[in-house]
């Protein structure tokens, strides 16, 4: 298997069981998690590595100027940055938060998760042609029997799944 597709897997969408919720600002915000991110890197490359992008006089991760780590995220070869914060934590456990942080966003730049992160619908269908509509809703209108009406009813119900807007257009 080639890197390209190894790295494919990372696209692949995240079980429910895998999201977890936080909630902020009066909605649930869904993420994956730092184990569930973690053993997706492993499927897809059991030697991924991540380091400080700069490291202080001790060999330690060194935070910018408003405490935030970047990173360096290597996977099957390729390498991506990602920025991890502690938002309000203190002590050691904003050092795991920036970290895990950190994995999530530069994983997200190889598409992990990635419709976790966008607001809205991430890959819209695209609108089907008027004639294809056209000829669907005929065939409702003009169904002489029972099965020819289920038939295009059916059909109907595809293209509402596939385009919303298309019968109302």
């Amino acid at each position: 298997m080639t890197n390209i597709e190894q790295l494919q897997k990372l696209r692949v969408p995240f079980a429910e069981n895998q999201i977890s919720y936080l909630p902020k600002g009066g909605v649930k915000l869904a993420y994956v998690g730092h184990a569930a991110l973690t053993d997706r890197l492993l499927d897809v490359d059991p030697l991924w590595t991540w380091e400080p992008l700069a490291v202080d006089q001790d060999g330690l991760p060194r935070l910018d100027a408003i405490g935030g780590l970047w990173i360096r995220l290597t996977v099957c070869g390729v390498t991506r940055l990602g920025y991890g914060d502690a938002g309000e934590k203190k002590g050691c456990n904003a050092m795991k938060e920036r970290i895990g942080d950190a994995l999530r966003n530069a994983a997200m730049r190889f598409g992990a998760a990635l419709e976790l992160w966008h607001k809205g619908e991430l890959h819209a269908p695209e609108p089907l042609p008027e004639d294809e509509i056209a000829t669907m809703l005929a065939g409702i209108e003009n169904a002489k029997t029972v099965a020819d009406a289920k038939s295009a009813t059916e059909a109907a119900r595809e293209i509402a799944a596939h385009d919303p807007a298309a019968l109302a257009r």
